[in-house]
């Protein structure tokens, strides 16, 4: 694979699965929508791995969402958008094996499809998140319904209405419940990892139907939330050629709280 990495740890049963583009802040091409399908699909049938840890390659970012140069071509009906981040997560492919997601350095945007689909958060100090759509004429759909379920209503809606203004440090991230554990510096993988090998130990009926429980808590409320979306989508976002004309202007300065 070319824009994913699977190590898969036999003793222990843990698999890494690492979004391997680090000169593009391991941002989404289709390529990798496609790759991490593949990925999530084969760990459903490999009983040898019992725990998932998902990370980003290089210490820049785990991802900064949707790479700007993919293309994705749309039918003109509101009624019908494709969205290639809806495939990228572990449950969209029908894994229920828990994933321990490890952040190090950004978190933006489309990332949040794939942390919304882990199980936990484990992050060291490096570690931002922040939802740029507001800034370039776009809609924070998708993400602002699945950071609602992960965070306190005011502090998802700051975080996806402020857009460029702010980022959310990894000490915040943890205080609002959208992280579960910060580490020491360069150690947000290496938490996960432990986290996973604990979850691996255990008899794994036990945790899958755990995973399954704890979904199915969300789920309802995620269809229907995710029903609006393409609609709001189509009504909101600017023509693509002027959100390109905001990310070229755009501000240099954020804050991070």
């Amino acid at each position: 694979m070319n824009t994913v990495r699977l190590d898969v740890d036999a003793d222990t049963g843990v698999a890494v699965v690492t979004l391997d583009r680090p000169e593009r802040l391991n941002a989404v091409d289709l390529e990798m929508v496609r790759e991490l399908g593949q990925v999530w699909r084969a760990l459903r049938f490999e009983d040898a791995v019992r725990a998932v840890v998902l990370t980003g390659a290089g210490e820049r970012a785990f991802s900064t969402g949707i790479d700007r140069d993919a293309v994705v071509p749309q039918p003109s009906s509101p009624y019908m958008q494709d969205d290639p981040l809806l495939a990228v997560g572990p449950k969209a492919n029908g894994l229920w094996k828990p994933v321990v997601a490890a952040v190090r350095g950004m978190a933006c945007g489309g990332a949040f499809y794939l942390l919304g689909e882990s199980e936990f958060v484990v992050a060291d100090p490096t570690a931002v998140f922040f939802d740029p759509h507001t800034t370039y004429g776009m809609v924070s759909a998708y993400e602002s319904v699945l950071m609602a379920q992960r965070m306190p209503y005011g502090e998802a809606a700051r975080m996806m209405l402020m857009g460029t203004a702010e980022r959310i440090s990894a000490r915040r991230a943890h205080e609002v419940g959208l992280v579960s554990e910060v580490t020491e510096e360069g150690g947000a993988l290496a938490g996960a990892v432990r986290c996973a090998a604990v979850l691996a130990g255990y008899p794994p009926e036990g945790v899958q139907g755990t995973v399954r429980a704890l979904w199915a808590a969300r789920e309802t409320a995620l269809a229907q939330a995710f029903a609006q979306a393409p609609h709001l989508v189509a009504l909101g976002n600017l023509p693509a050629e002027r959100q390109a004309e905001l990310f070229a202007g755009r501000p240099r300065e954020y804050r991070v709280r």
